[in-house]
């Protein structure tokens, strides 16, 4: 049989890192050993009940089991608008300013296709989620790293980049609540941000994935409810993690509308949009009661306490997360972020994701999902707890 050679776009993607972390658990679990996986990014709850049957009862209509509106149903984009005006007091115009999109990941990989040219500069936060890396790639651009430091709190630092590749860059990521580390953005830094866009010509694309999952009684901020922030960037939501929807595969980008316009563009030519009940159910998720949602906040926040405290009464000097599913936590000395992966897997059962694979400034740390049940999680500190590390 003929082995058909892949294009030279698809083999320069970026290898799946995360491919690798699977293959190492399944091979312990093969082994018969009981392992703790923390290293996935997966929400671990159902859809809430009432966004379930709403599309169940929509799947009954006729009329849906056409082809949907290219670009999306009018109830779902104004569902998006209502949204943000209750939540975020941000006024969104729905035909102009929301794109509906195949989950949150498929606008991130989309957007450099609709903005950058080859050889145009992408700025990328450094650790960050790395399917900003093969939206640029199949763009044919150019990445430069924003490095997140703890002493920053996990905030680039505008004045580190370098003129040549500012002058170049079109496009720049940002991603707070933040994965992997799970610090916050203020309104000053959102400030910052638009000023230093606007004055370098730059689209700020805002991955607000995590927007509802804030603690200590914080919420955590949109981008678009800074003043200028819709002249100069859009935001990216999806309902993965707010709804426990990640297997439904449904969100939206909000902003500016010219950049919302290139993305509805491009997906004309790969879409027919989103099955018509699922956008049926997804409004119904965004306008209905939002008491799921703080439900389901508690719940990350009271695993995130039992937790962090338990990996600190072990001596392990962590920090809690300000918000998102996952606790970033420093490697001991004398490992790499996935050697001290690998120790945990063998020696403790417990699977971590290193976060070399969020990018270079990662290696000195490991991401944790909060995404079992707290037994678990105490149970995964007890373990490691044996191994005498700390």
């Amino acid at each position: 049989m003929k082995n058909f050679q892949q294009s030279d776009i698809l083999q320069s993607l970026p290898k799946q890192f995360f491919a690798s972390l699977v293959a190492k658990v399944n091979k312990v679990v093969a082994e018969g050993h009981d392992v703790i996986n923390l290293g996935q990014g997966n929400p671990d709850q159902p859809t809430p009940p009432h966004i379930v049957k709403a599309l169940q009862n929509a799947a009954e209509n006729p009329n849906y089991h056409k082809y949907p509106p290219f670009r999306g149903q009018p109830f779902l984009k104004k569902a998006a608008a209502e949204f943000y005006l209750r939540e975020y007091g941000v006024e969104v115009d729905s035909e102009t300013e929301v794109a509906i999109l195949f989950g949150g990941k498929a606008g991130l990989v989309e957007i450099p296709q609709c903005l950058l040219n080859p050889g145009d500069v992408a700025l990328v936060p450094d650790p960050g989620y790395p399917d900003y890396w093969s939206g640029v790639e199949l763009a044919r651009a150019v990445m430069e790293y924003l490095p997140l430091k703890a002493e920053n709190d996990f905030l680039p630092d505008y004045s580190e980049i370098k003129q040549d590749k500012l002058e170049k860059a079109k496009v720049m990521f940002l991603n707070y609540p933040n994965n992997p580390t799970g610090a916050i953005a203020t309104k000053e830094f959102f400030e910052e941000t638009i000023a230093f866009a606007k004055s370098n010509d730059i689209c700020v694309v805002h991955d607000f994935a995590y927007g509802a999952i804030g603690f200590d009684g914080k919420k955590p901020i949109s981008f678009l409810q800074v003043e200028g922030a819709k002249d100069i960037g859009i935001e990216i939501y999806t309902l993965s993690k707010t709804y426990n929807m990640a297997g439904w595969r449904v969100g939206f980008a909000v902003g500016n509308p010219s950049v919302i316009e290139a993305i509805n563009l491009l997906q004309d030519h790969l879409y027919v949009s989103l099955f018509s009940p699922v956008q049926e159910a997804a409004a119904v998720a965004l306008l209905d009661s939002q008491q799921c949602v703080n439900e389901l906040v508690g719940l990350y926040e009271s695993r995130r306490n039992n937790f962090i405290r338990s990996l600190q009464e072990i001596g392990w000097n962590v920090k809690a997360p300000a918000g998102s599913f996952f606790a970033w936590l420093p490697v001991p000395d004398g490992f790499t972020s996935e050697s001290f992966a690998d120790y945990l897997l063998e020696k403790a059962h417990v699977a971590v994701a290193p976060g070399i694979g969020f990018g270079a400034f990662g290696d000195r740390y490991v991401r944790v999902g909060l995404l079992t049940n707290e037994e678990r999680l105490i149970e995964a500190a007890e373990r490691i707890k044996k191994l005498n590390l700390f």
